[in-house]
């Protein structure tokens, strides 16, 4: 189950299509590229559990890149092009990736990111000259497309965004199996998923998310062919639907409400008829709006609660969900724990931080101290979710211990603008929360406690935005700034950030949306 494997069986079937400009690539050719690529990692020193970093827009060239490092045994890392050029730096440093490759079209940021890499990292760009960067075609023309003599799996490691300071990479141990060897997930896609070569699976979403670029490697390995959007379009997804016949397709609730919002002629006109599977996750999606999908797509919405870790995997169907409205599902990978504040396993109804025990191992890159705190004594592991089970093993997220915000689908960790904000010479205090909004589910707001009142308004909200902005991406930081005199602090100096954040959520039953 690899995609060589199809490129010597049916080398002319496209393994992607780019829904904008109509590229393909064949398997024929995802293959021939993927093994000068591979090659190219080895005549550039790259040996089995070496790193490299990427950073790319949806291109097809992305996946060029993952197969070419899994069949060399590296790790690979997709880097957001949200980030600012320090926080790419930062990624390639940490990650210890020996080759960053990026694009003509990222070189604004590329531009930014080339001196503040140490001289061990060797640079590519692909689609024209840039300073800095050798060009990657020039590289790959003297490569052979044959196959390297020691492929062996390498896999993933992807970034996730820790509570405190910076993101850490999700590392696990590679297999040590042969490249084209089954993972143990596979078997989750063709009984979940019902995954086959007949897939065609649209990706909406940037590949830099874990979900979007695992699973549509995924439709690869089974042989199917992805039709990947260069930006989402509400309307444009239920056109490219109907013109490649989609089977599958992946979203997040913000894409849920944005086609809610079209038109009615619009969203009647186009024929979904051959859309079997429509799977979501990444945020919680409200009741009301996923009614609303499965009225009008029928019962082929699928919703999972799992993280970039892995530890742990909630499913659940539409027709099992009408009956359980608002649930995330019933564990199907790991066991579900629902733990106190004393340690406990809390009975069903009753909330706590979700565990899942008996799942997948994994730890965060350079940081023992953050993989130890998302484990308790027993070995259960946690990504910070509170929750409850009812009687009937349903799980229910109802807040995030860590005040992780999620908007339009994107994990966002407050302390990074948190730790910005308060280096302002106007800014006393501060909280970064998340609040609620109708269309992305929450947003990220700050509330601050200025040096002086007479400063609160318009024009300082404005200059600590503009702060923020740069040096983070603009994601992280507030759309919006309320000023306090003073913020409720303990006495020993903790924030009580919950009494913050309860009264914007007064009026919602449950804190997440």
């Amino acid at each position: 189950m690899h995609p060589t494997l199809f490129a010597a069986k049916t080398p002319h079937k496209p393994a992607v299509i780019m829904a904008g400009s109509g590229e393909t690539v064949t398997y024929g050719e995802l293959d021939a590229r993927s093994n000068r690529l591979a090659q190219l990692f080895r005549a550039e020193g790259l040996k089995v559990g070496d790193h490299i970093a990427f950073l790319l827009e949806n291109s097809p060239r992305y996946y060029e890149i993952c197969w070419a490092a899994q069949r060399a045994g590296l790790y690979y890392t997709a880097i957001s092009t949200r980030l600012t050029p320090g926080e790419v730096a930062y990624i390639v440093a940490d990650s210890g990736s020996r080759i960053f490759i990026t694009s003509l079209a990222m070189a604004e940021t590329a531009a930014e990111v080339a001196p503040l890499l140490g001289p061990g990292v060797k640079r590519f760009v692909l689609g024209g000259a840039l300073d800095g960067y050798r060009s990657l075609e020039q590289a790959l023309a003297r490569q052979p497309s044959t196959p390297i003599v020691d492929q062996i799996a390498g896999g993933q490691m992807l970034y996730s965004s820790g509570t405190t300071g910076r993101p850490k990479g999700v590392k696990r141990v590679l297999s040590g199996e042969a490249f084209d060897a089954p993972p143990l997930a596979i078997q989750l896609f063709q009984v979940l998923y019902k995954f086959t070569a007949d897939t065609i699976y649209l990706s909406p979403a940037p590949l830099y998310h874990a979900a979007p670029l695992v699973y549509s490697m995924t439709a690869h390995r089974f042989g199917g062919t992805v039709v990947v959007m260069e930006h989402f379009d509400p309307a444009w997804s239920l056109e490219l639907i109907e013109k490649h016949r989609v089977t599958h397709s992946q979203w997040v609730p913000t894409m849920f409400v944005r086609m809610l919002k079209l038109p009615e002629d619009v969203r009647r006109k186009y024929d979904l008829s051959s859309h079997r599977m429509a799977i979501h996750a990444a945020a919680p999606c409200p009741v009301q709006i996923k009614r609303q999908m499965i009225e009008w797509w029928g019962p082929i919405i699928y919703e999972y609660y799992a993280g970039t870790e892995g530890n742990g995997m909630v499913f659940i169907g539409s027709e099992e969900w009408l009956k359980h409205p608002g649930t995330v599902g019933r564990p199907i990978l790991g066991e579900l724990k629902i733990v106190g504040e004393d340690g406990n396993e809390m009975p069903a109804g009753q909330p706590g931080t979700i565990y899942f025990a008996n799942g997948p191992a994994f730890e965060y890159h350079n940081d023992p101290e953050k993989t130890a705190q998302a484990f308790n004594a027993k070995g259960w592991s946690t990504l910070g979710d509170v929750g409850y089970v009812d009687k009937d093993g349903y799980l229910f997220l109802t807040d995030r211990k860590a005040y992780m915000i999620i908007s339009g689908g994107v994990n966002i960790y407050p302390q990074e603008a948190e730790n910005l904000l308060i280096t302002h010479p106007k800014v006393a205090d501060v909280a970064v929360i998340g609040v609620p909004n109708e269309d992305f589910g929450e947003e990220v707001k700050a509330v601050v406690q200025p040096i002086d009142m007479k400063l609160a308004g318009p024009e300082l909200a404005h200059e600590l935005i503009a702060f923020c902005r740069a040096s983070l991406a603009d994601v992280k930081c507030p759309r919006s700034i309320d000023f306090e005199p003073e913020l409720p602090r303990h006495p020993t100096g903790k924030l009580y950030k919950r009494l913050i954040r309860d009264r914007y959520w007064a009026g919602h039953a449950s804190k997440i949306i």
